[in-house]
């Protein structure tokens, strides 16, 4: 995808359509059904085609990018910056920590603030702070680069998905959610394999080069794309909306199974292509062939969680997903310590399949129960704060990752990982009989 073609096709981004059409049909399907409830803004709607929306999605593609790139390039980063992969690995903890908790707190506190301009704005520094990491001198620099790119994240994000549904029709708003929201889907496919490749072939630093590009591109087309005064009514949640939605004990308890399944997943991930050079002895461009795999595993439990909760129900997704990704992890382990590096390929290789598909159709299942546990005029504010415990998640799960990669062995990952999602697991089922005890 070339800057040229791109610009001149600036009104009509088919190979941007291309790409999100494929992924986008159910992501956030549930997030969409619930959220944006007030009406006064289909007023100001524009009859716009789907241009904006697929400028916004490009927009979510470069942060999601940007987020889960660096699991395949650790090794690598560790090595040229001189420190160990578990003090690498703290850069992870350092970006999702960071957009955790300034998330919510950046959203409601520029809830005045023109979403058109806020969206340019944030993207802008964004593709600034790509460039800062692309140019960073040492680990300290690059620590400053990702949290600068986690607050731009952080303020992006949920203001693209509720713009998005100021920008078409009330009808329409679910598509325009799922298609927004899908660029993180497309991210989690492709973001980690190709930014192996590329810093095989070139350097690490062209993985943020490229996404400073992406991010550009992005903002290039929002501002072009936006109508100015767009999302002039469209309402914020403030803080103290927040905490009580979250102060809701059976919303609690659930947002408290999505942080424990985030810490387990991003346990294992963040240290991943480590755990392959170990175990299987696979480096440079074959990680990222394996964390391909494990991103098309993710992207159809993405889009197939929402809708098999919709047919059955989300307790029939939500607790064998876990089930069958605490398996996963006792897989990895067990292969990890039993198996030769010449034997372990091909069982690894198993073992991330059923990872990435039952760890990502948890996701939108448990946005179903949030949505059930919250009602409608709370579920906006419990699905916000989802993500945020998700972020949250993945930051507790890389300090527990790098722990556990310097204090012990690659190959206790799985255990470690398997632990966690355990917890929730259990903390599901609790939430789940006493929902039903109430509702008795």
């Amino acid at each position: 995808m070339q800057a040229a073609f791109f610009y001149t096709e600036l009104r009509r981004p088919v190979i941007l359509k291309i790409l999100c059409s494929t992924c986008f049909s159910t992501f956030n399907d549930n997030f969409a059904r619930e959220n944006l409830m007030d009406t006064t803004t289909s007023s100001s709607a524009p009859a716009s085609g789907n241009a904006p929306l697929y400028w916004m999605a490009l927009g979510t593609f470069a942060v999601g990018a940007e987020g889960f790139m660096i699991a395949g390039i650790l090794p690598t980063v560790a090595a040229d910056l001189g420190v160990s992969v578990a003090v690498a690995g703290q850069l992870v903890v350092a970006f999702t920590a960071a957009y955790a908790l300034s998330s919510p707190v950046l959203t409601a506190l520029t809830g005045a603030i023109s979403r058109r301009g806020l969206l340019i704005g944030a993207m802008t520094a964004f593709t600034l702070a790509n460039l800062l990491a692309w140019q960073a001198s040492g680990y300290w620099s690059l620590m400053t680069a990702r949290i600068l790119l986690a607050f731009a994240a952080g303020l992006y994000v949920p203001n693209a998905m509720a713009l998005a549904g100021a920008l078409v029709a009330p009808e329409r708003r679910g598509g325009a959610l799922a298609l927004v929201g899908g660029g993180i889907t497309v991210a989690v496919a492709l973001a980690a394999p190709l930014g192996t490749l590329i810093a095989d072939k070139l350097s690490w630093r062209m993985t943020f080069a490229g996404v400073a590009l992406l991010a550009a591109l992005a903002t290039i087309g929002l501002t072009l794309g936006l109508p100015r005064g767009i999302g002039s009514k469209l309402p914020v949640a403030s803080l103290r909306e927040r905490m009580l939605a979250a102060r809701d004990p059976a919303v609690l308890r659930a947002l408290l199974t999505t942080l424990l399944w985030a810490t387990g997943a991003y346990a294992m991930y963040t240290y991943f292509a480590l755990y392959l050079n170990q175990v299987t002895g696979i480096h440079g461009a074959h990680v990222g062939y394996v964390l391909f795999a494990w991103g098309i595993a993710a992207a159809i439990g993405v889009m197939s969680g929402g809708k098999i909760a919709d047919r059955i129900g989300f307790q029939r997704v939500t607790g064998p997903a876990l089930m069958f990704l605490i398996a996963a992890f006792l897989s990895l382990a067990a292969i990890a310590w039993l198996l030769p590096q010449h034997l372990a390929i091909l069982p690894v290789f198993v073992s991330v399949i059923v990872w990435g598909i039952s760890g990502w159709a948890f996701y939108p299942a448990q946005q179903t129960n949030l949505i059930h546990l919250a009602g409608i005029r709370l579920a906006p504010i419990a699905l916000s704060l989802n993500a945020s415990f998700m972020y949250l998640g993945f930051s507790l799960g890389a300090s527990a990752g790098a722990l556990t990669v310097a204090d012990s062995s690659v190959r206790n990952l799985g255990l470690v990982a398997a632990a966690f999602v355990s917890s929730a697991l259990l903390l599901k089922r609790s939430v789940a009989r006493r929902t039903a005890a109430s509702a008795a």
